[in-house]
């Protein structure tokens, strides 16, 4: 295997995705072996858990107070996740377009930890959930985005989607036209 200083540019890039995979499934291994750990470990995760009671009573006022709010939220990201799922088996099987994987931006396992009471388990899930559901909404608006409207936005966006960077300019009117055929039939299965 070649090494990364006498690798060709584009070779490069692709040793080090690999080399990030592989580190990424070393990282995801380890955590899953320390959510699953021999009864020692566990026992002392057991003792390390805060008491229902305890966590309510002594716990942040104002956590327990925004609570509600947060949970209220709830059936709104639920419809989402339906109406987005609908979206996507409708409009992107009409346009052709490989449909977003939804279970790749799920990741929930934190209920597993011995070392979280019942209410931090179900505070870890609704974030594990709502966080996995906004990745994978702003993944199909970006692959709808990439077929409708393949034009940079003349202002300067915190955090935009990769595709971005591979949409016509703003105001460049051929480019547009020239790549929208192309940008298009690269979302086709």
């Amino acid at each position: 295997m070649p090494t990364l200083a006498t690798a060709p540019r584009a070779r490069q890039r692709a040793i080090a995705a690999d080399e990030a995979r592989r580190e990424e499934r070393r990282r995801a291994r380890d955590a899953r072996q320390l959510a699953q750990p021999n009864a020692q470990v566990r026992a002392t995760h057991r003792r390390l858990r805060t008491a229902l009671w305890h966590y309510v009573w002594r716990g942040d006022k104002a956590t327990l107070l925004t609570a509600p709010l947060i949970y209220s939220l709830a059936l709104p990201f639920v419809i989402l996740d339906l109406w987005v799922a609908v979206y996507q088996a409708v409009c992107f099987r009409a346009w052709g377009i490989r449909r977003v994987r939804r279970r790749s931006y799920f990741a929930i396992d934190r209920h597993k930890l011995a070392y979280l009471n019942a209410v931090e388990k179900v505070h870890c899930l609704f974030c594990s959930y709502v966080n996995g559901l906004i990745g994978y909404v702003g993944e199909v608006a970006a692959r709808t985005e990439q077929y409708w409207c393949p034009i940079r936005h003349a202002r300067r966006m915190r955090k935009p989607q990769e595709r971005h960077l591979l949409f016509a300019g703003y105001g460049d009117a051929a480019a547009y036209r020239r790549d929208l055929p192309r940008l298009r039939n690269a979302l086709k299965k």
